[in-house]
């Protein structure tokens, strides 16, 4: 928050600021390539699978290489934790920090989720969206972001020396133990930066400090993906609710979340493949 500024300001300190900025990573150069049939495709969408979230607990799923699948409101306003891996390479997992940089902080239709180095390739497309509407509001606010890491209970016992067991951190991994039969030290260190499904996030214009407020999602709202290799999803039906007052509590109102895995009748995706790993050469660089 740069709060305890020792040092005064230098003579050309305003003309140093004033310097104009430069956009890291263009998104104009990245294409989606089957945008145009991911769209003919999901005009003929057959639900072939179907999860319910609990609230304040996390289920694990699975989607095929080509497949959709939706991650709806069906109760209550209710933020989501996502957490994406290669099915096939729990190694290759969502990379929460490449994502922003390539698409900012809030994601939405026809984004893309890239996978952790040394894979760096899309693991979804964003394909529909009924929260695009909301934009950015006045306090410079956003859904579904990759900025927030996930609620965890180091971070509350850290501020509120609290012991609570039901943040989206240890959802995640018990979903991870419980149905993928993993060892709680190794499915802890799967776990990884998350997509804050509906969650309505920002930073603070005076202090950049990362601001949660009650998520527009109503019942109804979906956010739909294409699934560009076979994927295991694991999501997490937040604690904090809709996040408008709490973050990790047993007090906020909670609603379960639906994941729907849906298949397209159509033909156009016939000769679609999924993307390659990063092209990079590693054995010139290191």
């Amino acid at each position: 928050m740069k709060k305890y500024s020792q040092h005064q300001k230098p003579e050309d300190g305003e003309n140093r600021k004033l310097t104009k900025p430069v956009i890291c990573y263009p998104s104009d150069k990245i294409i989606v390539d089957h945008w145009e049939n991911y769209q003919l495709a999901r005009k003929s969408l057959e639900k072939i699978d179907e999860i319910i979230v609990k609230p304040r607990d996390a289920k694990c799923f699975e989607v095929k290489a080509g497949s959709f699948f939706r991650i709806e409101s069906i109760e209550g306003p209710q933020v989501g934790d996502l957490n994406l891996f290669n099915s096939n390479n729990y190694k290759e997992k969502f990379y929460s920090g490449k994502t922003r940089a390539l698409h900012g902080t809030h994601l939405s239709t026809k984004d893309q989720m890239w996978s952790s180095f040394p894979y760096l390739r899309p693991l979804v497309t964003i394909t529909y969206d009924t929260l695009d509407w909301y934009g950015f509001d006045q306090d410079g606010g956003s859904v579904h972001d990759v900025i927030g890491t996930r609620c965890d209970p180091y971070t509350k016992n850290l501020i509120s020396n609290d012991q609570y067991h039901f943040c989206c951190h240890s959802n995640l991994t018990r979903a991870l133990v419980k149905e993928k039969d993993l060892e709680k030290k190794e499915a802890e260190s799967l776990v990884h930066d998350v997509l804050n499904v509906f969650m309505c996030t920002g930073f603070t214009y005076d202090t950049h400090q990362y601001f949660m407020k009650a998520s527009p999602v109503r019942p109804g709202d979906f956010i739909e993906f294409f699934a560009e290799l076979d994927l295991m999803g694991v999501l997490s039906a937040c604690p904090g609710g809709d996040c408008s007052s709490e973050h990790s509590s047993d007090k906020a109102r909670c609603y379960p979340l639906k994941v729907s895995v849906l298949k397209s009748n159509s033909d156009v995706l016939e000769k679609w493949e999924s993307p390659k790993v990063s092209q990079y050469n590693q054995s010139h660089g290191l």
